[in-house]
């Protein structure tokens, strides 16, 4: 019997200790995460994160291993890789109803989060059904945790979205909401941080006349709070005053504590003449520096459009005089293409919030093409490399061509006899692809990548090419939802890669 109970006692030991060290895995991973998040080291950080829930998981500690997810997700979608991140949420979601199912118990307040995170993912991808539908599963996880703060939170989340896609009316309904939960509450730091961080929403997604209507609600909201405040300080000091009165009646009827009474009236009205004149003034500044501000942001688009209009009739001026000159010297060929360039970047710039349609094309057959068009302008014995699937993909196939063409081109006219120009395919996700132009040239200096998409960015002889051309091929992978730079690891030649989100 005692030999049976020191078993036991042993193997009970055992299993503590294998408890208690599966908590301190998790949590020792979590602080990990932390330290690293906060130095930015995201890679690091989403690595932790991942360790650490799965320590979690694998003891059940459901509480603990949602919000590690979570964090995991957001780190993965943060660099784009959406496949990984719903999968990590789509399993901790599994697990977290394999949880409520062997423990007969709902626990809403942890799905909120994960929906919280998918509907985050969905209005980055612009889907909108996908991000309304997310909408609705964080309503109802909300109002079943009964969850006062989550309830805050679907509110600022409800706004985001309808404002998105939108729907500005749903989002000024949310809004106003919002403020009301916090004003009900007095707390107007956090109401003045709503509406801050809906201009800087307005203002990030380009769009105008929300930033107008926002910038004015939130004029017309600063004003009424400066009243609610200063009529507060009123009420505390008429409070105090009553207070005062009914003390001094009560202790002492003399006319020595009613003098002191009535000069501690004065002091209290003097103090609120001063705070309500302060007020005023903060006030008054505040509404003169909103104005300027408007009209400064004003101005700034009315010169932007100038200057846009200015350089598009520079080069329409320049065709007249260029045509009368002889087409074959050198430099009349590097004006008119001058002319040509800015206004093509003209165009770009006054369109950048327009995105080109796609369709889907072969990527090898589109890709093969290109290849075969280079390898008659490169020096001898030059290889000319495709590596392409043979698959479909979302794209424009004539403004990529035209910035393909240029990059291959250019690594034609700096690959020397020998060398190697390579064209890669890669999909690095399901809303993420890559074209990869690699050349064996010269590469490119560390004082030319400063510049290397800035147009204007030095004065030079045009005849040897005006520099116009990357930044053109830039603004027009913009316009494809993507963007195009320069590879700077790659240190035996020149690699651009072409990156866009369809």
């Amino acid at each position: 019997m005692k030999s049976f109970l020191r078993v036991f006692a042993i193997s009970a030991a055992i299993l503590c200790a294998a408890t208690a060290a599966a908590e301190s895995r998790g949590d020792k991973f979590v602080k990990q995460a932390d330290a690293a998040l906060e130095a930015k080291e995201y890679v690091k950080a989403r690595y932790s994160y991942l360790k650490a829930y799965e320590a979690y998981t694998a003891q059940s500690d459901v509480a603990k291993a949602v919000p590690a997810a979570v964090n995991v997700a957001a780190l993965y979608h943060r660099e784009n890789f959406y496949k990984e991140a719903f999968e990590t949420l789509n399993s901790a979601e599994l697990h977290l109803s394999d949880y409520e199912k062997n423990n007969d118990k709902q626990l809403p307040a942890l799905h909120y989060p994960i929906a919280r995170e998918k509907q985050r993912m969905y209005l980055k991808l612009r889907k909108a059904d996908s991000a309304r539908d997310q909408l609705a599963r964080m309503t109802t996880w909300a109002n079943a945790a009964a969850d006062s703060a989550l309830n805050v939170d679907l509110l600022s989340a409800s706004a985001n979205v309808y404002y998105t896609f939108g729907q500005n009316d749903k989002g000024d309904a949310a809004v106003n909401q919002l403020i009301a939960a916090y004003l009900s509450a007095n707390d107007f730091d956090k109401a003045d941080k709503c509406y801050k961080d809906l201009i800087d929403m307005a203002v990030r997604t380009g769009n105008v006349r929300l930033t107008q209507r926002a910038y004015d609600k939130y004029v017309a909201w600063a004003d009424s709070v400066a009243d609610v405040k200063a009529n507060a300080r009123y009420a505390a000091l008429q409070k105090q005053f009553d207070e005062s009165q009914a003390a001094v009646a009560e202790r002492d009827s003399s006319l020595t504590a009613k003098t002191a009474i009535i000069i501690g009236l004065i002091v209290l009205a003097a103090i609120l003449a001063a705070a309500l004149i302060f007020v005023a003034i903060g006030m008054l500044r505040y509404m003169a520096l909103s104005r300027r501000q408007k009209k400064a942001i004003a101005t700034a688009q009315e010169h932007n459009e100038l200057k846009n209009r200015f350089i598009a009739n520079i080069s329409a001026q320049m065709e007249p005089t260029l045509d009368t000159m002889p087409a074959n010297l050198p430099a009349v060929k590097a004006l008119k293409e001058f002319a040509t360039h800015i206004q093509q970047l003209s165009d770009l710039e006054a369109h950048q919030t327009e995105l080109y349609p796609t369709e889907d094309v072969n990527v090898a057959a589109f890709c093969e093409s290109l290849g075969e068009a280079v390898r008659s302008k490169t020096a001898a014995d030059v290889t000319v490399v495709v590596n392409a699937p043979k698959m479909s993909a979302p794209i424009n196939e004539e403004e990529l061509h035209k910035v393909l063409t240029h990059l291959l081109n250019n690594a034609a006219e700096y690959t020397p006899a020998g060398g190697k120009i390579t064209l890669d395919f890669k999909k690095r996700g399901p809303h993420n692809i890559q074209f990869m132009v690699t050349d064996t040239g010269c590469g490119i200096s560390e004082e030319q990548r400063a510049t290397l998409f800035k147009p204007f960015a030095s004065v030079r002889d045009l005849t040897g090419g005006d520099g116009l051309g990357l930044p053109i091929c830039a603004l027009t992978v913009a316009r494809m939802n993507g963007n195009l730079h320069l590879d700077e690891s790659y240190t035996h030649g020149a690699r651009f890669i072409v990156e866009i989100h369809p």
